[in-house]
């Protein structure tokens, strides 16, 4: 009897013992989870303030007419075929001709539009980034020259 009594008191004990761990864990994991919820919260405020950052800088790039001349000259350079360029600086429709000559036509022509918008963009961009401020300006945004 001895040995039941003694074997009930050993599983009463290895009992509280896991009780004991259990509420141990249950509160660590607790201040894991305050903590957790603390590092997203700040988190979330730098993801807040990052994003109104950039979407200053994005304003301020678009209104800009130094940055339009790098970023048009730029984007004639690497996309020129899409006409991303002259829908930065205003011109729609020569942009969705642009567009569509490398789309559709390009798919009728193998490629062939794609290839000649392609070239047209990247003679704009390299024209675009080597006129200066002033000269890019009263050619292509004062005077709203669409075409190199």
């Amino acid at each position: 009897m001895s040995d039941d009594k003694n074997l009930s008191d050993d599983l009463n004990d290895m009992l509280g013992d896991a009780k004991e761990g259990a509420k141990k864990a249950a509160d660590k994991a607790g201040e894991l989870a305050d903590d957790a919820k603390e590092k997203a919260k700040e988190f979330a405020n730098d993801a807040k303030e990052t994003a109104s950052e950039f979407t200053e800088n994005a304003k301020e790039a678009f209104t800009s007419n130094e940055n339009k001349k790098i970023l048009a000259g730029i984007l004639g350079i690497i996309l020129g075929g899409l006409g991303i360029h002259k829908f930065i600086l205003g011109y729609n429709k020569e942009g969705i001709i642009m567009l569509v000559v490398t789309l559709v036509i390009g798919v009728f022509t193998c490629g062939i539009g794609a290839g000649l918008m392609s070239i047209v963009g990247l003679i704009e961009g390299i024209i675009y980034l080597t006129k200066s401020d002033e000269e890019f300006h009263n050619t292509y945004q004062a005077g709203k020259k669409p075409w190199f």
